[in-house]
């Protein structure tokens, strides 16, 4: 099979590489088998490092003759390892290098090599695979295929540190959800991997360690396993809280912290356990630092937000722990000066990758205020974060926006008076009602989210109504009077429910004509989910246990709208008939 890159290549190009590249190739045919050894050994030596001479060699058509002389029974153990080392070095070159060698089936090639009884020739194999199977553009599935790779690479585990290394990074590459778990779990991936994690070669720790997270990851089988398993007399809890300490390697740390993590949430490890409170939690907010790399800081922010995220008191340590909450501010003003990053690749790498900070630090903020007040109070407020996440809606970039608006969002939901004046005063009224004209759907839902989340309680709704009731009922206007999509109206409808339970705000409703000649056309809709929003806002309007109830109601007679309860209460639709027959009792009572 001819394998070929994805882009033509152009004639003039093609003759050049043909008399640059074709004797490598052409040597590989030699009838004297030391010829093709030494023509492969020299073939090696020319694509290291060497990307162009990598693609060159595969437009050529090396990659088949170089399987076939790794399968041929009659090819020597040192030509099958020399040709698995090229195919190894072909691979590390570009994704479309690993494209065209997948279309040679090189994975069965290699797999089938993995049964030779040389180690040196094994490991070369194995190498290769580690490198194909670790690129983007490699089906893990292609790992599961044959039901008896995963027990013959379990058996490889104790042939040699090199074998160790590469299957452990093998497995935690290609253990992609519970499906792959339940199978590397069931042929004895916890026994087999869990003593190399003492293992004297820091490589293989490091990918045992990888192996663990990926198959502990939302999953209690594994989880409730690992925390029973004893290595040299110690369980793998306390094992993994030594790889967190300060003086290992950051990777380390970061991952046995992760491993902590995922056995925490999946319900192997209390959350009140010292391991996570005073070792794992720790770790995690140190990688929050400014000190810390790009990647290091986004996978410790996620992670420690993962972590935190179902239990308060969690919460509530993380947010007074290392000036955690000011770390986080720093996220959206990465990178704060260029003298900072004396490495231009890596200022370069870090500007491209600044929006996966931001992204961090959002479901960071998201998790430290997700159930308790004070703690949102103090993530949010002292920390200046109102006024970023402000700033971040003005930005250009759309997902930016969503971003912003969306925590301003969540931090209004069910907040105290104050941290809603501090929105409102930070966003501004004229901002506010630039994002309800925001050409993309997402900011424009985000941001009646965010308006309906300061509508709420009462005392809110008048205050905020009282000082911005006329922008806001012109916003509502202009959205019911819009070409908007069913959501956007649904959502503006419940804007106005909420406005109608106020005390005093539910009068810029009774004193609005067009408003309430609005709501009376969306009652009579023919989507059934705006219909319901609809009669919330004449619900909370007629309630007659409140002031002013008998006025309301007799104006609203007068406008038809029990006429149209009398017909909705016999709806199909028994929500909408329910809350038809509610209403219309309230005219009774």
């Amino acid at each position: 099979m001819a394998c070929l890159l994805e882009t033509p290549i152009r004639m003039s190009v093609l003759s050049e590489v043909t008399a640059s590249s074709r004797h490598y190739v052409d040597r590989l045919f030699d009838p004297d088998p030391q010829k093709v050894l030494q023509g492969v050994i020299d073939m090696k030596n020319a694509v290291i490092g060497n990307n162009k001479q990598k693609a060159n060699l595969i437009v050529l058509g090396a990659v088949p003759r170089l399987l076939y002389l790794l399968q041929q029974e009659t090819s020597s153990t040192e030509l099958k390892t020399e040709c698995a080392v090229v195919l190894g070095s072909l691979a590390m070159g570009t994704e479309n290098n690993v494209k065209s060698l997948l279309d040679c089936h090189i994975i069965p090639a290699l797999l089938q090599g993995l049964l030779s009884p040389d180690l040196k020739f094994i490991e070369a194999c194995l190498r290769c695979l580690r490198t194909i199977f670790t690129s983007p553009v490699t089906p893990e599935e292609l790992l599961y295929t044959d039901a008896t790779v995963i027990p013959h690479l379990m058996a490889l585990l104790s042939r040699s540190r090199y074998t160790q290394e590469y299957i452990c990074q093998i497995f935690s590459h290609c253990c992609k959800g519970p499906d792959h778990q339940t199978i590397l779990f069931n042929h004895g991936a916890v026994q087999n991997i869990a003593h190399l994690l003492t293992s004297p070669s820091y490589k293989v720790r490091m990918q045992a360690l990888k192996c663990f997270s990926v198959l502990a990851f939302e999953n209690p089988q594994v989880s409730m396993t690992l925390v029973n398993v004893l290595v040299d007399g110690e369980l793998l809890p306390q094992i993994f809280v030594k790889m967190l300490q300060r003086d290992k390697p950051i990777e380390m740390q970061l991952t046995s912290a992760k491993c902590l993590t995922y056995m925490c949430r999946a319900g192997a490890i209390r959350t009140d356990d010292s391991c996570i409170v005073l070792k794992t939690l720790p770790c995690l907010v140190r990688m929050c630092s400014k000190e810390r790399l790009l990647e290091e800081r986004v996978e410790g922010a996620e992670t420690l937000a993962y972590l935190i995220e179902p239990d308060v008191e969690l919460q509530r340590i993380a947010s007074i722990t290392d000036h955690l909450i000011a770390m986080l501010a720093d996220y959206f003003k990465y990178p704060s000066s260029v003298s900072a990053i004396t490495d231009i690749k890596r200022l370069d790498h870090d500007l491209k990758h600044a929006h996966e900070l931001r992204q961090a630090a959002f479901k960071l903020y998201a998790s430290l205020g997700a159930n308790d007040e004070d703690i949102r109070k103090k993530p949010i407020l002292e920390s200046g974060a109102v006024e970023l996440l402000c700033g971040l809606t003005q930005s250009e970039n759309p997902a930016l926006r969503v971003n912003g608006i969306w925590a301003l969002m969540n931090m209004a939901f069910q907040a105290e008076q104050k941290i809603k004046a501090d929105i409102l005063r930070s966003l501004s009224t004229e901002q506010l009602f630039r994002l309800l004209s925001d050409s993309d759907m997402n900011v424009l839902m985000k941001t009646l989210g965010l308006l309906r989340n300061l509508l709420s309680t009462r005392p809110h709704i008048d205050k905020i109504m009282s000082t911005h009731g006329k922008q806001i009922m012109q916003a509502v206007t202009l959205i019911l009077e819009g070409e908007h999509s069913i959501e956007v109206k649904e959502q503006t409808l419940c804007i106005l429910a909420n406005i109608a339970d106020g005390t005093t705000a539910k009068e810029l409703i009774m004193t609005n004509d067009d408003i309430l000649q609005k709501i009376k056309y969306y009652m009579g809709h023919s989507h059934v989910k705006l219909q319901l929003a609809a009669m919330f806002c004449i619900s909370n309007l007629i309630w007659n246990e409140e002031e002013g109830s008998q006025e309301r109601q007799d104006k609203l007679r007068d406008m038809g709208i029990v006429d149209i309860l009398h017909k909705l209460s016999q709806s199909a639709d028994s929500n909408l008939c329910d809350k038809a027959k509610t209403a219309l009792q309230q005219y009774l009572a």
